[in-house]
C-alpha cells in the first residue's frame, strides 16, 4: 500500500453535496481509491486519480479540499525528538504516568515545546537536510 500512497490525492468532501458527489465517485472508481475515511478519501497518484480529485474541486470548489499525500519517513532527521520521546514514553514504567509528567526533567520535548516547534515540509522530490534536528 506504500506504494500508492506516495503522491496520492487526498480528497475532504466538506459539504453535504460535496460528501454525496464523493461517496459516488468512489462507487464508480472503486480501483483508483486507496482509502475510504468517510468525507475524506484518498485517490491514487495517476492522471485518473488527480483528474478525479480536480474534477470534485471544480464541481464543489470550496467545499472540496486537495493535499497531496506523502508516506512518513519516520527515520527523517525532523522526526527524531519526536520519535525518541514516543519511544521512549512508550516503554515507560508505569503506564498510567501522563506524558508531561514523564518527560518533567528529562531531555524529552514538553508538550508545549512540541506544539511550538513545526516540522519542515519538503517540496515534491526534496528532502530536508539531515543537519535538521
Amino acid at each position: 500500500m506504500k506504494d500508492r500512497l506516495d503522491g496520492a490525492f487526498l480528497v475532504v468532501a466538506d459539504s453535504p453535496k460535496a460528501r454525496e458527489t464523493l461517496r459516488n465517485v468512489c462507487n464508480a472508481y472503486e480501483e483508483a481509491i486507496v482509502r475510504r475515511f468517510g468525507r475524506a478519501v484518498v485517490v491514487e497518484a495517476t492522471e485518473f486519480g488527480a483528474f478525479l480529485a480536480f474534477r470534485l474541486r471544480e464541481k464543489h470548489g470550496g467545499s472540496v479540499r486537495l493535499r497531496r499525500v506523502r508516506p512518513v519517513e519516520a527515520d527523517r532527521p525532523d522526526y527524531r525528538r519526536a520519535r525518541d520521546a514516543a519511544a521512549a514514553f512508550e516503554a515507560r514504567e508505569n503506564e498510567s504516568t501522563p506524558y508531561p509528567k514523564f518527560a518533567a526533567g528529562t531531555d524529552y520535548p514538553s508538550p508545549e515545546e512540541m506544539r511550538d516547534r513545526p516540522l519542515g515540509r519538503p517540496k515534491d522530490g526534496e528532502r530536508l537536510s539531515p543537519d535538521a534536528d
